[in-house]
């Protein structure tokens, strides 16, 4: 979509009148609900949606990490890249939940995903304990909420991740509200209530051992919003549809359903909110309270909502609270202030010509303001260190870069470049921060420009140099020379993996990825450059390799680095019979078969050229990619889920041959310990869990004090031809540069 197709569509997702109904709903009550996770996604949006829609709750979530060991359904970031994008992603979500965002991690490594984890105290190990409950305290005194509710229990069969989240939860309750833990992470808070899912966490990925607690309580569900209609699982897949590197948003077709909790030390209950204040009358506000109730009761009547909004205004601008309530009362009278905002029908919007702003290169402010009841209206640029506007034209200064892990998002107060926005509405002076229509990034102007970032050698073929585009003219690799546009390699060059900085003026420089997605603003991550540079032996067979992939991998252009003649199958040439002959070998990549148009269509073609001679190797595919085990395979193989009780997250797991002298572990490239060592992350997941006698178990590896699973690499004879399904993260490996992984993948396409 164009630009301004894009503000459209936003524009009508987003009705001025639905607007106001939810943000006058957030004057029912007082109090804040922090959920915690480990993901962005974990979130139970669809609980939240009725806490914040229905009931009025102030909502917030807290998140450990932010993703970046995740999958990817859209695109090929990974790492820190994928961090970034789901950081963005979670803050979109959170947007249409009028939900506060908090984050632990706050830089690329820190706190991070790593990766599968079957246990919470080796999952604290690897974050730093102390370090994630300070940082967890410290969001607590912040957000100060009344209720905490982790979204997972800490239980077995349960990931790691989340089980260190809940246990921490336990721990927070107490050193949050402590003085002598951390003066220097805000005033002490007490939270009121810890409340724990009262339901089992089993499903696609996890499978927990234990029941779940007792359910003492229930949030009900099962009515909806009577302006827009919503049912709140609706509502809360709206959010949802937010994360899609994680393929989610999905059309709500259960049956609406209430959400059961366990109060932790307490006994039954009516609501969540017992025992707590529910509204300002509480409070001893009750005249403002009653000014709140009367501006709902007169949706949509605006002239009549305005009085009475602003005499709440009024009444808490002079009301006196205990200390300990007083954030209650500022986060009120905020709220207060976009409702006589949106009831003013005054509308002020901004946006730039351009995603990106870079020094030197000042981008067009534009700046719309209609009337309404609003009068003395004053509008600024919020702007951070860096930025500047003169005019319409705003600025950034060299060496400024957006944040790509901010700390949080707050719907009330937006990250800069906003607006602030000064009104008087109905008598009383309003202050607002509202986000641009789309909020630009900066780049830094000092960044060196590098092509590839990571790139292989194999020292076992005669194939040309690398190609290394390097800029400006200034920057140098640290060390190696670039030769008419390719790297130098030493004639004595030998394997192993080399971390080539780049430097321009003789200091280390930066690079900039540019990320983006029709659904996020645009985010920046600026990191050292530095060529990751991987001397390979890797045997290879004489083959002809078609490429079935779906965007999700790097496979292909791997295998071309080291030397094989791949072709990546266009539409027509995967639906030509006559194509699929001229291969000796086809892979069908990560996730094709979901996302592969056509694909699933072909697979009866595909079996037939695999009896007919043809070597079949299908990468990792979950139950949900469209896997049918009767179907996807030429014989019966079924991907286990659970996916906790089919994977090996030790990446330095033991792997032990059970045919060793099969070809796919001994030709070109014999396999042998030194291909198992120097993993990332984890070994590999949705293992096979049963399959046709067809197929022969090649390896055998699991987790610390587990059973051994066997489903990693299965092999089959197929007519005259060979399928093998492979489990193992190859893609990842060999974006990781692991020399094992491009050995094996070399074995998996040498011909039958």
């Amino acid at each position: 979509m164009t630009p301004d197709q894009t503000r459209l569509e936003a524009d009508r997702a987003a009705p001025r009148i639905l607007a106001l109904w939810q943000a006058l709903t957030a004057l029912r009550s007082p109090l804040t609900f922090l959920q915690s996770g480990a993901h962005p996604d974990d979130e139970i949006s669809a609980m939240l949606a009725a806490l914040r829609f229905r009931d009025g709750l102030h909502i917030a979530y807290v998140c450990s990490t932010r993703g970046e060991g995740g999958q990817n359904d859209i695109g090929q970031e990974a790492g820190a890249a994928l961090g970034t994008l789901r950081t963005a992603e979670m803050e979109a979500a959170a947007a249409r939940l009028d939900m506060d965002m908090y984050w632990l991690s706050q830089r690329p490594g820190d706190i991070a995903d790593f990766g599968f984890s079957k246990h919470g105290e080796e999952t604290l190990d690897r974050w730093g304990r102390d370090r994630t409950l300070a940082r967890f305290v410290q969001v607590v005194r912040r957000a100060r909420p009344d209720i905490l509710c982790p979204t997972f229990l800490d239980v077995p069969g349960q990931h790691g991740h989340h089980r260190a989240m809940t246990l921490l939860a336990h721990e927070v309750m107490q050193a949050a509200a402590d003085p002598a833990f951390g003066s220097d992470l805000g005033p002490v808070w007490q939270v009121a209530k810890l409340y724990l899912p009262a339901w089992s966490g089993a499903g696609q990925a996890y499978d927990d051992d234990l029941p779940p607690p007792e359910a003492t309580v229930k949030v009900h569900g099962t009515d909806r919003d009577p302006v827009s209609g919503w049912t709140w699982g609706r509502m809360g897949q709206h959010s949802r549809a937010m994360h899609r590197t994680q393929g989610m948003g999905r059309w709500p077709s259960e049956v609406p359903h209430d959400w059961p909790l366990h109060l932790v030390g307490g006994g039954v209950e009516t609501a969540v909110t017992n025992g707590l204040p529910t509204s300002l009358a509480d409070l001893d506000l009750g005249p403002a309270q009653a000014a709140c109730d009367a501006a709902i009761a007169a949706f949509p009547d605006t002239t009549r909502i305005l009085p009475e909004a602003a005499r709440a205004t009024a009444l808490l601008r002079h009301a006196t609270v205990a200390p300990e309530h007083a954030h209650r009362v500022a986060t009120k009278i905020a709220q207060l202030h976009r409702v006589l905002w949106l009831a003013s029908g005054t509308e002020v919007r901004a946006t730039v010509d351009r995603d990106w702003i870079a020094p030197g290169d000042p981008a067009q402010l534009i700046l719309e303001v209609s009337e309404g009841a609003a009068e003395a209206v004053s509008v600024s640029p919020l702007l951070d260190p860096g930025w500047s506007a003169e005019g319409d034209r705003l600025s950034v200064a060299p060496g400024t870069t957006s944040d790509p892990y901010p700390e949080a998002w707050l719907p009330l107060s937006p990250p800069a470049p906003a607006l602030s926005v000064m009104a008087e509405v109905a008598g009383e002076a309003i202050s607002m921060v509202l986000p641009f229509d789309r909020t630009p990034a900066a780049l830094p102007g000092d960044a060196v420009t590098l092509s590839p970032q990571a790139e292989v050698v194999n020292l076992s073929t005669k194939a040309p140099a690398p190609d290394v585009r390097l800029s400006p003219d200034a920057a140098t690799l640290d060390g190696w020379r670039i030769v008419d546009g390719k790297l130098a390699i030493p004639d004595d060059a030998r394997p192993g993996l080399h971390e080539i900085p780049v430097l321009l003026n003789d200091a280390p420089a930066l690079t900039v990825q540019q990320i983006q997605a029709a659904h996020t603003a645009p985010r920046v991550l600026a990191q050292p450059a530095i060529l990751r540079l991987a001397m390979l032996e890797v045997a290879l067979a004489p083959a002809r390799v078609g490429y079935i992939g779906a965007g999700r991998d790097r496979v292909a252009h791997w295998l071309r680095r080291i030397g094989m003649g791949v072709t990546e199958l266009s539409d027509a040439q995967l639906a030509d019979d006559a194509a699929l002959a001229q291969f000796d070998s086809l892979v069908i990549g990560i996730f094709a078969l979901r996302f592969r148009p056509g694909l699933l269509e072909r697979m009866p073609a595909i079996h037939a050229w695999t009896r007919a001679g043809g070597n079949l190797t299908t990468l990792y595919h979950r139950p949900w990619d469209n896997w049918d085990p009767e179907a996807a395979p030429p014989a019966r193989l079924q991907v286990g889920q659970p996916s906790l009780r089919w994977r090996v997250t030790d990446e330095a797991a033991v792997v032990t041959h059970l045919v060793p002298d099969h070809p796919v572990l001994n030709g070109p490239n014999p396999i042998g310990p030194q291909d198992w060592q120097g993993w990332h992350k984890e070994r590999g997941l949705y293992f096979a869990s049963s399959w046709d006698a067809a197929y022969t178990p090649l390896l055998s590896m699991s987790d610390p004090d587990e059973q051994p699973l066997h489903g990693a690499l299965v092999s089959a004879d197929i007519g005259k031809g060979r399928h093998t399904h492979c489990a193992l993260i190859l893609h990842h490996q060999m974006n990781a540069l692991v020399p094992g992984a491009f050995r094996l993948m070399a074995n998996l396409v040498a011909p039958v």
